[in-house]
């Protein structure tokens, strides 16, 4: 009697630990798929790996932060969530984004900048160019055959023929 006793008293206790894993699997709702986990893994980088983003990377250390990704989706996390919870754990260079504060603006705004000033020193250059070419004094004639005595020469040999 007493074996039964303990015997049912496991069996309920695996039943209630069943019961309590499924309430949470199902409150859980279904697991992220690796595509919902690479859209936010591509917006990270490796922090141990450089210039590797962490949907790519083959580290042991990029698969566990794949599966933290997972959870956090799976937990009902945001992907800034996310990309907030990186950045406290290994800084901003994480992001394949650096946010525009402080000098990471510049990226921003030099590119832009660049092309715009080159574009305009460019235009200044043919403009000057073709100006230049249009002022230039043209050519002095060419002496016509009258003039040199060799050419006049040149030009009956070239009418007789020989």
């Amino acid at each position: 009697m007493r074996k039964v006793g303990i015997l049912l008293l496991g069996l309920g206790f695996a039943a209630v630990t069943l019961a309590a894993m499924a309430g949470r699997a199902a409150a859980q709702g279904p697991a992220p798929s690796d595509d919902e986990v690479n859209a936010v893994a591509k917006q990270l980088y490796c922090p141990v790996c450089e210039n590797i983003p962490l949907d790519v990377c083959p580290t042991q250390a990029c698969a566990q932060w794949r599966e933290t990704i997972r959870l956090k989706l799976a937990d009902g996390w945001s992907e800034q969530q996310i990309k907030d919870y990186f950045v406290e754990q290994y800084g901003a260079r994480v992001l394949a984004t650096p946010p525009a504060e402080g000098l990471n603006w510049l990226v921003y705004v030099l590119p832009p900048v660049a092309f715009l000033a080159g574009a305009f020193l460019l235009f200044r250059a043919l403009r000057s160019w073709r100006h230049a070419a249009a002022a230039a004094p043209s050519a002095p004639a060419a002496p016509t055959s009258s003039d040199d005595p060799y050419v006049r020469r040149l030009e009956d040999e070239l009418r007789r023929g020989g």
